[in-house]
């Protein structure tokens, strides 16, 4: 039973010049049935229904010339022209058919690959290429502030020293500077570490602003001077001096490495709690600095025992004896002979030590029946520690002292040994300075 036909009229609109393949007139399937499709102008108004017609109807006339003909063709005989020339150009008749089902699937996924392939290409990092910062994505409501201005570092102007020199009774006026670089020379060793001399610039700077900063000016015998060039307070050599005497001496490289520890450590000052410190220091420690109650009887936060054991195998006189003749010694200490029991003068045991300090010197000891601190001894017999040991020898007693100076606050040689191994100044003050921190002289001096 053949199935109903439907046919649907296309308006096809002929190509000029165009010939049909020798493979679609040779198909031996029957040729196109065509119909008329009058077209009136205008086509609005002179439209005409569309209706099957005979096979044989193909060389009908055209009509008028007021009429278009447009050639229709069948939906069946569309579907085989079709075919014909898909055929014509190699073209499969069902994309779903034969064993290329899977081109259009694999060429729509390689596309997709590609496509997602190359941004990611893109945006891949370089090794050379610098990492970016990411941007901090802003809060919600934020306001953004424009960064500040970068600070203009505040200068302030070098004070000046007035300084008293004992050997001629005059005052010199100076930087701040200069006096610092004459005392460093006067104060330690050129031949020490530049970092050793630069803890040192900075000690003998702290304790001249704190002298300053407090217009104190005892001890100095004339009232136009701030200190004096003594071990009253620092010793102090005139900078012009000290250049053109180790020129001389063929030591302009230790002149030239004390400017610079100078110069490195310029302005900067040691505080507590905001103020300058007081700034002791000694020659050699006897393997431990003091705490300054021990020594001047007031309890001082940042000066407190330390150790300190490179003084022991650098400096040259940590080690020292001293003879002295029993009357002598009495006599320093304003004491009578007779105070002495005769079983005691020959085995020396009318000098014994009551107690020590942490620093392992003599606290107090009793001589002659009489108590004396160690700091008392050693200033009344001129020794060059509290630390010391004796023996007597018939009317003779040998004292040997361990170490040279008070013992408060840095160690100069222990200094030199720090900075040998490495050590910063600002490392070697803050071991002989407990809790100090640092500030900026001329600002301190400023606002005086």
């Amino acid at each position: 039973m053949k199935e109903a036909r439907v046919q649907v009229k296309v308006p096809l609109v002929p190509r000029p010049m165009m010939e049909e393949s020798s493979e679609t007139s040779n198909a031996g399937t029957e040729k196109d049935k065509l119909t008329s499709m009058d077209i009136s102008t205008p086509y609005a108004e002179n439209r005409r229904s569309i209706g099957p017609t005979e096979s044989g109807d193909r060389g009908a006339e055209r009509e008028s010339a007021g009429r278009i003909h447009v050639p229709v063709i069948e939906l069946d005989q569309f579907r085989r022209v079709k075919r014909r020339r898909m055929r014509a150009f190699g073209r499969s008749r069902r994309w779903s058919s034969g064993s290329k089902r899977w081109q259009p699937a694999a060429a729509v996924s390689g596309l997709l690959a590609l496509a997602l392939l190359i941004p990611a290409i893109l945006v891949w990092p370089r090794t050379n290429d610098p990492a970016k910062p990411t941007p901090a994505t802003p809060t919600t409501g934020s306001v953004s502030t424009p960064a500040p201005a970068p600070a203009v570092p505040v200068t302030y102007p070098e004070p000046n020293v007035r300084v008293y020199l004992s050997a001629t009774g005059t005052t010199m006026n100076l930087p701040l500077e200069e006096y610092v670089t004459g005392v460093v020379a006067a104060e330690m060793p050129a031949e020490f570490k530049l970092e050793a001399l630069k803890a040192q610039a900075i000690a003998a700077r702290t304790f001249i602003v704190r002298r300053l900063a407090a217009h104190d000016t005892s001890g100095v015998p004339s009232g136009d001077a701030d200190v004096t060039d003594t071990v009253n307070h620092q010793v102090f050599l005139p900078p012009d001096q000290v250049k053109d005497e180790w020129t001389r001496l063929g030591k302009a490289k230790e002149w030239e490495k004390l400017q610079q520890a100078v110069r490195e450590s310029r302005d900067a000052v040691m505080t507590y709690q905001g103020k300058a410190i007081t700034a002791s220091f000694f020659s050699t420690s006897n393997g431990y600095t003091e705490n300054a109650e021990d020594v001047w009887g007031n309890v001082v936060p940042y000066l407190k025992s330390v150790a300190s054991p490179w003084d022991k195998t650098l400096a040259p006189k940590f080690e020292e004896t001293v003879t002295m003749k029993r009357s002598e010694i009495l006599q320093k200490l304003n004491l009578d002979a007779s105070a002495i029991p005769v079983t005691a003068q020959e085995g020396g045991s009318w000098m014994e030590v009551l107690s020590t300090t942490e620093g392992h010197r003599i606290k107090e000891m009793q001589i002659a029946g009489k108590t004396f601190s160690g700091p008392e001894v050693r200033k009344l017999l001129g020794l060059r520690s509290s630390q010391f040991s004796w023996k007597a020898e018939g009317d003779e007693i040998q004292i040997t002292t361990y170490g040279y100076g008070h013992g408060v606050g840095m160690s100069q040689w222990g200094a030199n040994g720090m900075a040998q191994e490495g050590h910063t100044a600002t490392q070697i003050l803050k071991h002989y300075y407990t809790g100090i921190s640092f500030g900026q002289a001329s600002k301190m001096l400023a606002s005086k």
